[in-house]
């Protein structure tokens, strides 16, 4: 039986997501959309044989939808994922789950009252099959205890309504969370540095390159370099450096080209391209929860970790200040 999805945003990353609902993975099919375009989402409706919603809550409550999507406007996503678990259905939320950390509290105290997960937030980088291969290396034990971890998080370019706020809570988010799955603990202290030298390519707005350093309850230590305007690709790298050895990802090699002496391999374009088969495998996989009642992915208690992480790096590159990380305790719901 085919799921029928409903989808509440259909900006770039709303529009990847029907098309890969309806085209490459398998159990479901996008029935329904909202989107504050009121004409161009009722064109992109008739386009993939949808209802338009003008109302999103309306498509929430709708018998046309098991499950609700969600990749609107940061602001909105509370609101659409409180609505969707009082109609106890399935919602997976792009990040951010929740403009705020106390946002994040409010989704998981609705689960905890239901005694159920609803949430899947979409951390992908949990689906990547080199970061699977690095936690699987990790978990074996067999390069001793991790000591530091050295990241990169780089964009080819951004336009000038990316600021410098977003560089930690719309980038580095997603390592973040990445890295507190790896390492399987949590962050402890977080500090930001903005070098005084930036890119040429930067504007008045947004202070590029920043690096974000991180300690976990254990004493190991990130560092993680974003710097949006770097004008090669889009590069993703992650070293874990252990008592016995170091282990990181590789770039997915496309083809490489061999001519005057010299030999060169391409860099991914954009996220889309880097991380094409791990958003595959992260809408296959939640459908099939879905399906079985059952979603195992990032959860509301992942979304509550990742908004506190990055609140505090936000504090601390405003105070110029290591900030201490504080979370509430875990509730047993999400254990």
């Amino acid at each position: 039986m085919e799921l029928k999805i409903g989808v509440i945003g259909i900006g770039a990353m709303g529009r990847d997501h029907v098309e890969r609902i309806n085209e490459r993975v398998n159990g479901a099919n996008v029935t329904a959309i909202s989107d504050i375009n009121k004409d161009v989402a009722t064109a992109y409706a008739k386009e993939i044989n949808a209802t338009f919603f003008e109302n999103a809550e309306d498509l929430i409550a709708s018998e046309d939808v098991d499950a609700v999507l969600v990749t609107s406007w940061d602001p909105t996503h509370e609101g659409y994922v409180l609505e969707t678990i009082k109609h106890n259905k399935h919602v997976f939320c792009e990040k951010p789950l929740a403009l705020e950390s106390s946002g994040c509290t409010n989704i998981v105290n609705a689960e905890v009252e239901k005694n159920k997960r609803f949430v899947q937030v979409g951390f992908m980088r949990r689906y990547d099959r080199g970061y699977e291969e690095i936690k699987r290396e990790l978990q074996t034990g067999s390069l001793g205890e991790t000591l530091l971890v050295h990241c990169t998080h780089r964009n080819e370019s951004v336009d000038e309504s990316y600021n410098t706020p977003m560089a930690v809570e719309n980038t580095a988010v997603h390592e973040v969370d990445a890295l507190r799955w790896l390492l399987e603990e949590d962050f402890v202290t977080a500090e930001v540095r903005l070098p005084k030298k930036q890119t040429t390519r930067t504007h008045p707005d947004l202070h590029d390159p920043q690096l974000i350093l991180l300690e976990t309850e254990s004493g190991t230590v990130i560092d993680l370099e974003v710097f949006v305007n770097c004008q090669f690709g889009y590069d993703i790298n992650c070293k874990v450096v252990c008592e016995q050895g170091e282990i990181g990802l590789t770039n997915p090699t496309y083809y490489s080209v061999k001519t005057e002496r010299k030999d060169s391999t391409r860099v991914p374009s954009d996220w889309k391209e880097r991380f094409i088969s791990a958003y595959d495998r992260e809408l296959q996989l939640w459908i099939d929860g879905v399906k079985q009642d059952h979603i195992t992915g990032p959860s509301a208690w992942d979304g509550y970790m990742a908004s506190v992480t990055t609140n505090a790096c936000s504090e601390a590159r405003d105070s110029g200040k290591i900030v201490d990380i504080k979370f509430e305790s875990k509730p047993e719901l999400y254990k």
